[in-house]
């Protein structure tokens, strides 16, 4: 008789790790682990954490063979590099082995399973080197079974090992995360996450465009597993050929170049195309909510060129070059009103009954309220009685636009900034109390004349970042600083009136009328003519 043929198994549990070195993206644990292993410093229980599909499971499992592994010749012991070969290392990969106990504490959340871990340590391993105990998702146990494990967690006999992993390590009482040794595993870079994506469709025969593999790693947000799926669905969407094209129209996702393009009509103000470039996508099956994510993922990237942040390696050249031309023509202000407007119109997006309706007027608001004035231009225009106009027309070119918010050249003008952001008080002390040691803008040195609230330079800080778009540097400092805005006024006060009492007239005045007093609003007259 002919051998029946396998059963088909998914691609995130055909390729799980079987070693170390196929463990992408957490080497710093690896490590760890291997300086642990190699001076005999292991420790008796071990905390992983992370989001799903990083690989916690797989490192329990693998932290298992390398602590029970004899070795081809039976003769070895705990390596960083299970031999794979040996029985302890076939029988753990294939979950069978009695001495390695692994279970999922969402089922087993009682006082009672907690006891019969606590019977069970006592007794020796029955043929490996060490009793594993691997608990998953261990933050589901009740408060009682942690407690009951405390004290066999905190001095476990010397052949026993606790192994933990959670999504939540937040959830695990810190009695039990003092007792543990913690590794947090770490997102998977997209651009490893591709690559290794790249290596299991060329072992399964498959073509993947790299766009696509692209694509399938950024939907995976880090999760290896999540990846994994997807791609094995992909491969059963296209058959023997996986393109960028099929997968969106799986993910529902939206051609990366067609919201780049409604990106450039939006700020152009081109509202009728803006719509039909909309309802586009809409008719190709791409969901209203997936095209303001992909605008959204759009101005995040230009605000990433603009401050010089790191290229995505899962963006194409095409797109790093339009972010990178946008980030030159958009001022911080405007990216930062489109994200939020976009923001905004993705959570109506999501509540409306009609999505589409409401990615409609969203895009409208985006492309309108491009055109309204800035907030504190036109607070200062009210507040000195200049007349307002808003113009109802489209917004402004991208190529035409401004700075909205520019620093403050002087120290006086940011003590009005301040004060129109809402914040007299503290424009007042900053008026009053505050000598200005160093100021170059975004940074600012004072030197109080009196004590000052502690937390009053974060609150300035804070202030200016949410008013000017740039991040402040505000200290206290020693040294020369300059009188404040207040001794400044009191002493060009005090010159006046030395002018004042200094002309003819007035000394003629003083010595007729020994006991006349100078009036202050006569001196603003004075100064005023």
């Amino acid at each position: 008789m002919s051998d029946s043929p396998q059963p088909y198994r998914v691609l995130a549990r055909k390729y799980r790790p079987q070693s170390f070195a196929e463990l992408i993206g957490q080497e710093a644990m690896v490590r760890t682990l291997a300086n642990a292993i190699k001076r005999d410093r292991l420790a008796h229980a071990f905390l992983l954490t992370g989001v799903r599909g990083v690989g916690k499971t797989s490192t329990a499992r693998l932290i298992a063979k390398a602590l029970n592994c004899v070795g081809p010749d039976g003769a070895g012991g705990p390596t960083i590099e299970p031999c794979g070969q040996c029985e302890p290392c076939r029988a753990i990969a294939e979950g069978r082995h009695i001495d390695v106990i692994e279970m999922d504490a969402a089922s087993h959340t009682g006082v009672e399973n907690m006891r019969e871990i606590i019977e069970a340590v006592r007794y020796s391993a029955v043929s490996a080197r060490f009793k594993i105990y691997i608990i998953d998702e261990v933050h589901m146990l009740s408060k009682s079974s942690f407690n009951a494990l405390l004290k066999t967690l905190e001095e476990p006999p010397q052949h026993v090992k606790f192994l933990f992993a959670t999504t939540e390590a937040d959830k695990v009482p810190v009695t039990v995360l003092s007792r543990c040794q913690r590794f947090d595993l770490r997102r998977i870079p997209a651009d490893r996450l591709g690559a290794h994506f790249g290596e299991v469709a060329k072992a399964e025969g498959v073509e993947v465009e790299p766009e696509a593999l692209a694509l399938i790693a950024r939907a995976a947000e880090g999760s290896a597993r999540d990846g994994l799926s997807i791609l094995d669905q992909a491969i059963a969407h296209g058959g023997r050929g996986v393109t960028a094209e099929q997968v969106r129209s799986m993910l529902g996702l939206s051609d990366r170049a067609a919201v780049r393009d409604l990106l450039g009509l939006l700020l152009n103000g081109d509202a009728p195309s803006a719509l039909t470039a909309l309802k586009d996508q809409y008719d190709l099956g791409v969901e209203p909510s997936a095209v303001i994510r992909g605008l959204l993922e759009a101005v995040h990237g230009i605000t990433r060129a603009k401050v010089g942040g790191a290229a995505d390696p899962a963006q194409s050249a095409e797109e790093r070059e339009a972010y990178a031309d946008w980030s030159v023509k958009l001022s911080y202000a405007a990216v930062h009103r489109l994200w939020q407007l976009l923001l905004k119109g993705l959570s109506e997006v999501h509540n409306a009954p009609s999505p589409v309706e409401a990615a409609e007027m969203a895009l409208l608001r985006v492309i309108h309220a491009a055109d309204l004035p800035d907030p504190g231009e036109l607070a200062a225009k009210l507040a000195s009685g200049e007349s307002v106009s808003v113009s109802a027309s489209a917004a402004p070119k991208a190529e035409s636009q401004a700075e909205l918010l520019q620093l403050p050249e002087t120290f006086v003008q940011m003590v009005a900034l301040v004060e129109r952001a809402g914040k007299p008080h503290l424009a007042q002390q900053l008026h009053d109390f505050a000598g200005v040691v160093r100021y170059a803008p975004p940074e600012l040195a004072i030197r109080p004349t009196k004590p000052l609230p502690g937390d009053f330079t974060r609150d300035l800080a804070a202030i200016l970042k949410a008013a000017t778009g740039h991040t402040w540097r505000v200290g206290l400092a020693e040294g020369q600083a300059e009188p404040t805005l207040r001794e400044q006024e009191l002493e060009t006060e005090r010159r006046a009136e030395q002018s004042v009492r200094g002309m003819p007239v007035v000394k003629a005045a003083f010595e007729a009328f020994p006991d006349a007093e100078l009036v202050h609003h006569a001196m603003d007259e004075q100064r005023s003519a």
